[in-house]
């Protein structure tokens, strides 16, 4: 918009409707950004202190599953959590969610433990709005063959 396109050609480039480009305009007139607002809603009251406390039991425990941890947190002395709040929890610390029960780390994974080794990349058709692009990689263009 900035380079005077319209908003059906931002729309259209963006595969999005005119209605959201109006959206977005309308957001950075008033708040002078394209940032999310935050989301409304008090803090969780159990999620300040499960976070607060939890690196140490993360660090001794690293290959404990969600429900592991949930009952390693009651057991010393913590508020009950659910596998929900943990998870949570987990994530906003950047620790992994998908353990194994035998400690061998991430439950999915070729042999390098990387999630689709191996397997070919296919050009993968995304529905946008009534027609079909084909999404490829390295820069193709939907006219080349996959």
């Amino acid at each position: 918009m900035d380079k005077g396109l319209g908003k059906a050609v931002v729309a259209e480039t963006f595969g999005v409707s005119v209605r959201t480009i109006n959206r977005s305009l309308r957001l950075r007139r008033e708040s002078g950004s394209l940032a999310p607002k935050p989301i409304p809603g008090r803090p969780s009251v159990k999620g300040a202190a499960l976070i607060a406390g939890l690196e140490p039991q993360l660090a001794a425990n690293a290959d404990a599953t969600l429900p592991e941890h949930c009952a390693l947190w009651e057991g010393a002395g913590g508020e009950p959590v659910s596998e929900a709040t943990m998870s949570r929890a987990l994530k906003e610390l950047g620790w992994p969610l998908k353990k194994s029960a035998e400690g061998g780390g991430a439950r999915r994974g070729g042999p390098r433990g990387v999630a689709g080794a191996g397997r070919r990349h296919r050009p993968v058709p995304v529905r946008v709005r009534g027609r079909v692009r084909q999404q490829h990689r390295d820069g193709a263009g939907a006219g080349a063959a996959g």
